[in-house]
C-alpha cells in the first residue's frame, strides 16, 4: 500500500519537481519495495516455520506416549537403524513437513553397561531384545587347609604320650567355561553355560612318634563340569529414581563327574576328584541395581535347592544310601563406578550359608533284627568372600572384565580369579 501510494504521488509531482529530488524518490521507491519483498517473504519463511513446529510438537507427544508405554512393559518404541526417530510426511497447503530424522527418543531408564560391566556374575544388565552374547571366561580357585590332630593322652600340661598328625591340603582347579546368552525381550533373557574343569589335590601329612614321617599324596581330576541353564526378568524399570529389581532363575544338571562316581580304595578314600557336583539343584533369587552417578548400588539374595539322591553305593566296607547335599542361602552387596566411558571398577562383599549334608550309612548286607544304620550329618559351612573386580571396554562388542574374590571365613576358598571376555553380536 505504501509503495502504491508513493508511485502515485511520484507520477503527480514529478513535473513540479527538480530532477536531484525525482532522482531520490526512486531510489526510496526501490528500497520500499525491496522491504516489501523481504517482508513478503520472511511471512513464508515464518508460516512454514509454524508448521514445522506444529509437526515437531506432534512428534514429541506421540515419543512421550510411547515412551511410557516402554516403561510399563506394553510396546517398544520404533526405531530406525540408526537408532532415531522419523516423523511421518504429512501434506499440507503451504509446505510439507521434513521427512528426516528431526530428533532422538528420550533414552530409557536404564543403567550403562560400562557402569556395571565389572559388577559379579549375574548381577549385569539383561541383553537387549534379539541380540546375542557369548562368553567365555577362564576361572582359577587355591584353597588350602592346615589341620594338627593330637592322638594320646596329656600327663600334664606340655608333657603328651602319643602321635601327633599335621596335614597340609593344598587344592587348586582350573575352569574352562563358555556361557552363551540371548535377549528374548528387553526385560528377559535366557543362558546357557558349561565348560571343562581341572582339578589337583597335593595333601602332605607329617606324623611324629620317636621319629618324623611325611607323606605326599597327590590327587588329579579332569572332564565336563556340570550345565547350567538360567533365565532373568526384570520386575522394575527403575523409573523416577527407584532401584531396578531382576528375578533370577537357575537349574544345574549333574553332567560332570561327582564325588560317589569316583574310584574309591578298600578304605574308603577317593583315588581322583570329582569334576561336577552329583546333584541335580535349583537356584531362585533376586538382584538390585540402584543407579547413583557415577556408578551402581547392588544386592543380591539366593536360595539354593539340592535336590536328595539315593546312591545306594558300596565305598570302605559300608553301604551309602540317601545322601542329602544340603541347600544353601547367599546374599550379597557392594557398589560398581565408573571411571570414564570405558573403564569400571567395583567392589563388594559375598556370603553364603550352607545347611549341614546328610547322608545314610548302612551295612553292606543288613539282616533281620538289626539296625538299618545311621545319617551322618555334617557341620554348617559359612563361605564369605571379600570381592573386587574391573572391565575394560575393548571395542564396542568386545569387553575384558576381571573379577577377585578374597576369602575371609575358614570354609572359603583362598582365593578366585575369572577372567571373562564378552561378545556381543
Amino acid at each position: 500500500m505504501i509503495a502504491i501510494a508513493a508511485v502515485c504521488f511520484s507520477s503527480a509531482a514529478q513535473a513540479e519537481i527538480d530532477p536531484e529530488t525525482a532522482e531520490r524518490l526512486r531510489s526510496i521507491e526501490e528500497r520500499l519495495a525491496e522491504q516489501e519483498r523481504r517482508l513478503a517473504e520472511n511471512e513464508r519463511l515464518l508460516s512454514e516455520q509454524r508448521i514445522a513446529l506444529q509437526g515437531l510438537q506432534q512428534a514429541r507427544d506421540i515419543l512421550l506416549g510411547e515412551l511410557d508405554q516402554v516403561r510399563a512393559g506394553q510396546t517398544q518404541a520404533p526405531a530406525n537403524p540408526d537408532g532415531q526417530f522419523q516423523v511421518a510426511q504429512q501434506s499440507s497447503a503451504d509446505a510439507p513437513l521434513p521427512t528426516g530424522p528431526v530428533g532422538e527418543a528420550p533414552p530409557a531408564p536404564q543403567i550403562k553397561e560400562e557402569d556395571v560391566a565389572a559388577l559379579p556374575e549375574r548381577a549385569g544388565v539383561l541383553t537387549p531384545r534379539g541380540r546375542f552374547v557369548v562368553d567365555p571366561s577362564i576361572e582359577y580357585v587355591r584353597s588350602s587347609a592346615n589341620r594338627l590332630v593330637f592322638r594320646g593322652i596329656e600327663i600334664v600340661p606340655g608333657i603328651n604320650l602319643g602321635l601327633i598328625e599335621a596335614t597340609e591340603a593344598d587344592r587348586d582347579t582350573i575352569v574352562h567355561n563358555l556361557g552363551v546368552r540371548y535377549g528374548v525381550t528387553n526385560r528377559l533373557e535366557i543362558e546357557a553355560r558349561g565348560g571343562w574343569v581341572w582339578r589337583e589335590d597335593v595333601i602332605t601329612t607329617v606324623q611324629q612318634r620317636n621319629d618324623t614321617l611325611s607323606r605326599v599324596r597327590r590327587l588329579n581330576g579332569e572332564g565336563w563340569g556340570d550345565l547350567e541353564l538360567g533365565a532373568r526378568y526384570q520386575l522394575t524399570s527403575g523409573e523416577r529414581g527407584r532401584p531396578i529389581f531382576v528375578a533370577n532363575g537357575r537349574v544345574k544338571a549333574p553332567t560332570g563327574e561327582g564325588p560317589f562316581d569316583l574310584r574309591y580304595n578298600e578304605a574308603g578314600v577317593a583315588l581322583e576328584l570329582a569334576t561336577g557336583s552329583g546333584f541335580w539343584g535349583v537356584e531362585g533369587g533376586v538382584t538390585m541395581l540402584y543407579p547413583t552417578d557415577p556408578g551402581v548400588i547392588f544386592g543380591g539374595l539366593t536360595y539354593i535347592y539340592n535336590k536328595p539322591e539315593d546312591v545306594n553305593k558300596i565305598i570302605g566296607g559300608a553301604r551309602v544310601g540317601e545322601v542329602d547335599p544340603g541347600d544353601a542361602i547367599g546374599v550379597n552387596l557392594g557398589y560398581g563406578m565408573s571411571l570414564n566411558p570405558r573403564f569400571s571398577v567395583s567392589f563388594g562383599y559375598s556370603h553364603s550359608y550352607i545347611f549341614p549334608s546328610v547322608t545314610h550309612i548302612g551295612p553292606i548286607e543288613p539282616q533281620d533284627g538289626e539296625p538299618s544304620g545311621i545319617d551322618a550329618r555334617s557341620n554348617e559351612i559359612h563361605v564369605g568372600s571379600m570381592l573386587m573386580g574391573w572391565s575394560f571396554r575393548l571395542t564396542p562388542r568386545v569387553t575384558l572384565s576381571n573379577n577377585f574374590e578374597f576369602g575371609v571365613t575358614k570354609d572359603a576358598p583362598d582365593m578366585r580369579w575369572v577372567i571373562r571376555v564378552p561378545y556381543r553380536f
